[in-house]
């Protein structure tokens, strides 16, 4: 057993890291290339065209195993991805921030909804109610990637530029947003109809309001009297990555007692920790530098073994004309929204319409997202799938369209400064 999980890490591992040097060289994000190489090793190419190999590398025992550590990879992956959200961005921009994020979550959310009506009949679990299957994939059509959006920015050189601080401010909201939606599909899904559902999403918002106005201050009093610096010399203590690490495990197993999802405990306290703090910034440095190579594309491989493409084969076809449609509603409400709600507030045609070029971005946010309701029960495989895809192309899509809609003078070389988690 632990030679075959060894053997799976290091094959997976350099496989995923192999294809987001690939995609880079072909200016994409990582991420397009690791979430390639998830379903490259599934059912879809690996077990395929070479079953017996796919059964020798990833047979089920070994599988579970690299399941928790992805799943471990997520969590702290999650709470990076907290710590990356500037909400100092939101201050002066606020009517715009609200009009575009709000345009970019909810008209996707109602076209991605209609679109979930029409699919219930064939694509839901056997079941599975169809108000919780709706606003799961409305949910799913409505998210952004934060993290490879500023990886984005940055190699475009538009970070910290206008459009590029609007973007990044819509992106947080949106995040934010997504993640309390999500939390409310998972406390109705949990059981106990929508009564019991609403109760645990009430418990969810007791959460998050105890971590902003208790924890959050907490934490800042610490900040502030050096908590975590080695007296006497001004450097972070090497304690500090066990406690924060402690702390994401709490947070992530609060929310889960709560038949939430442990993985908004660890959202919630990145969003809530101090920024600036040396010692933060070393330790989750630290941990962006292990998490970030090693144990989430063990969550790629994960997903890729669940997206088989071949399910869409059957009936005709009829199943790539849906996926087809999802794409299209995803791709027409998320950067439509956007782009309207911008020209609304006054943006400029061009600059609005790169606004929702970016909001269009989902990376490994939407693949998060699927392997919850995927997990819950809530959509099959065929649908995930689906979706696998729609996040794949709308990722890979945003960085040749920005590179053609960037404003004149931009340099496109990137710079340097931004520690983005770049997924």
């Amino acid at each position: 057993m632990a030679g075959g999980v060894l053997a799976a890490v290091a094959v997976v591992v350099l496989a995923c890291w192999a294809g987001g040097a690939l995609v880079g060289r072909l200016g994409q994000p990582a991420v397009v290339g690791e979430i390639g190489v998830g379903i490259l090793l599934g059912p879809s190419f690996l077990g395929w065209v070479w079953p017996a190999g796919q059964e020798w590398l990833l047979p089920d025992e070994v599988t579970a195993q690299l399941g928790v550590l992805g799943t471990l990879g997520l969590v702290v992956f999650m709470f990076l991805v907290g710590l990356e959200l500037e909400l100092g961005l939101l201050r002066g921009l606020g009517r715009t921030v609200v009009l575009v994020s709000q345009g970019s979550v909810w008209v996707p959310l109602g076209l991605g909804g209609l679109l979930a009506l029409g699919m219930y009949g064939s694509f839901a679990p056997e079941g599975v109610g169809r108000a919780e299957f709706v606003l799961f994939v409305a949910v799913a059509m409505s998210v952004t990637a934060f993290p490879v959006l500023a990886r984005i920015l940055t190699e475009q050189g538009l970070y910290g530029t206008p459009v590029g601080s609007l973007a990044m401010a819509c992106a947080a909201v949106v995040d934010v947003v997504a993640w309390c939606l999500l939390a409310v599909v998972v406390a109705v899904a949990g059981g106990g109809g929508v009564g019991a559902g609403l109760g645990r999403a009430a418990l969810a918002g007791v959460f998050l309001a105890g971590m902003w106005w208790g924890v959050r201050p907490l934490l800042a009093r610490g900040a502030a009297a050096g908590w975590g610096v080695r007296r006497g010399t001004g450097r972070p203590g090497s304690g500090v990555a066990a406690l924060l690490f402690g702390g994401i495990c709490l947070a992530a197993y609060g929310t889960d007692a709560l038949g939430v999802h442990a993985l908004f405990g660890a959202f919630v306290l990145g969003a809530v920790m101090p920024r600036g703090v040396k010692a933060v910034e070393r330790a989750a440095g630290r941990m962006r530098e292990f998490v970030v190579p090693v144990l989430l594309p063990l969550f790629f491989v994960g997903s890729g073994l669940r997206t088989d493409v071949g399910l869409l084969g059957g009936g005709g076809g009829g199943a790539w004309w849906w996926a087809a449609g999802v794409l299209a509603v995803a791709v027409v409400a998320k950067w439509g929204g956007a782009t309207a709600a911008a020209l609304v507030a006054g943006q400029g045609a061009r600059d609005a319409v790169l606004l929702g070029a970016l909001l269009n971005c989902r990376g490994v946010t939407e693949l998060v997202v699927l392997n919850v309701g995927l997990g819950l029960g809530v959509i099959g495989a065929e649908l995930f799938t689906m979706l696998v895809l729609m996040a794949l192309v709308t990722t890979a899509a945003t960085g040749p369209v920005v590179r053609v809609l960037r404003p004149d003078g931009v340099d496109g070389g990137g710079c340097a400064g931004r520690r983005a988690v770049g997924r």
